[in-house]
């Protein structure tokens, strides 16, 4: 399946870092939930892509958010999760040994 090239702006959420919702520029925010833009909050424009198949992107593939916002108008893209390995370090109790 080959899908068109799209223009694409990117909306960092203004209530959870590391959330971002991915538009046809065109549509804007208009075409997300009401219910998805009360948790995502007002949205601060983080970048325009010119968006197709191959382009490289550091969480997703472009493909996933292509065919998203044809099928739904809009990608939603999660923080990652959180390696508990790494919370452990923080939370271990130090003491000094003389």
């Amino acid at each position: 399946m080959t899908l068109e090239r799209k223009i694409v702006q990117v909306y960092r959420s203004t209530k959870q870092d590391e959330m971002y919702i991915y538009v046809a520029k065109e549509d804007g925010l208009s075409v997300v939930p009401e219910a998805l833009m009360e948790r995502f909050g007002r949205g601060t424009p983080a970048m325009v892509l010119l968006l197709d198949e191959n382009k490289k992107l550091a969480r997703t593939d472009a493909l996933s958010v292509l065919t998203a916002i044809r099928d739904k108008g809009f990608y939603l893209q999660l923080p990652p999760a959180k390696d508990e390995s790494l919370l452990d370090l923080y939370m271990t109790p130090t003491q000094a040994a003389y």
